[in-house]
């Protein structure tokens, strides 16, 4: 039995980073990037090491390299996390899992440390591996959450449901992350939209800024926790840009979405510490015409372009800069 699972990139269209505060937001898959699991039969239970997980090293320069790409944790520890959960979601549930080994591998392609949701792709690939090797049969609305489960409460990284739902769905969603729904039921409302709703859409991302999720996040949950009206403020600000950002999709009008994906990057501006490399790429793009705001934490943008002039104009002023610049595939190709 050979299984392979794939889960994609994801970029956030609007909203983020309230997703994490019981917010709203719509996000996209990127068929561009993906990370694929390949699980097949063994005698024992093994996970492959990837490049990610490589201690030696030719030289100094190659481990400041590999570092800078990949951080210092590699994937094997998400893959363990994620056995481990599975495990323990399957005992608790009532699933019973035959007594057959498996050996997990895993690859990706997504950028790393720029905000494509590269960690949880390689978790929710892995998920949908295990499940199909075990047979075992959940939920889409529940997946999401026992996913971030994984980093969140196995690994201790702070993470919120919007890659885990979008990679889960994939295509477009609006996602309503309600309070009194999630605390209560432990998932948010979601809403699968048409990705045909969307004006041209473009994904600008570099690999020469290296600054994790962390780098950006800065104090932001404890001042919400302590109740801070600035930031409280700003998470319904946020939902708010999402919610309208929906309503002008479903009414016909995504070509007038633009200034409200700016007012979204604006606001995280005036709130956040952002490096002088991701506000250059944001006025690059702006000051092209187009609309821009982070797909994530940083290090990759997102926005909307008119007319294919004006992309290539954004491919020309950003290729000197190390950032490319693609048009994202949300949907599969159709088959032939």
């Amino acid at each position: 039995m050979l299984i392979r699972q794939k889960a994609y990139a994801r970029a956030g269209l609007i909203g983020n980073p309230s997703d994490g505060y019981f917010g709203k937001t719509i996000s996209f898959i990127i068929r561009d990037f993906h990370a694929e699991v390949v699980l097949f039969e063994s005698p024992e239970l093994h996970l492959e090491m990837n490049e990610r997980d490589e201690s030696t090293f030719e030289s100094i320069t190659e481990l400041a390299k590999k570092v800078r790409q990949f951080g210092y944790y590699g994937g094997i520890r998400l893959l363990k996390a994620c056995v481990k959960r599975f495990f323990d979601y399957c005992t608790k549930n009532g699933h019973p899992l035959h007594d057959r080994n498996f050996t997990l591998r895993y690859s990706s392609n997504v950028p790393p440390q720029v905000g494509m949701a590269g960690s949880s792709a390689i978790i929710t690939a892995c998920w949908r591996a295990l499940t199909e090797f075990y047979g075992v049969t959940i939920p889409k609305h529940l997946v999401p959450s026992l996913v971030l489960s994984v980093e969140n409460d196995e690994l201790g990284i702070p993470a919120g449901l919007q890659d885990r739902v979008i990679q889960t769905y994939e295509g477009m969603v609006f996602m309503d992350f309600n309070r009194a729904h999630v605390e209560k039921l432990g998932y948010g409302i979601y809403e699968e939209l048409d990705p045909s709703l969307l004006p041209p859409i473009y994904v600008a991302y570099t690999t020469r800024l290296s600054e994790g999720t962390e780098v950006f996040h800065n104090d932001i949950r404890g001042r919400w926790n302590r109740g801070e009206r600035e930031v409280v403020s700003a998470m319904y600000q946020w939902a708010n840009l999402a919610q309208r950002v929906r309503d002008m999709l479903l009414d016909g009008q995504g070509a007038r979405i633009g200034p409200l994906l700016n007012e979204n990057f604006d606001l995280r501006r005036r709130l956040y510490k952002i490096s002088a490399g991701n506000v250059d790429m944001v006025e690059t793009a702006r000051g092209l015409g187009a609309s821009a705001k982070f797909t994530g934490s940083g290090g990759a943008i997102v926005g909307t372009y008119e007319g294919e002039d004006m992309f290539q104009a954004l491919v020309k002023a950003m290729e000197p800069k190390g950032i490319a610049v693609v048009k994202p595939q949300i949907l599969p190709q159709p088959q032939e």
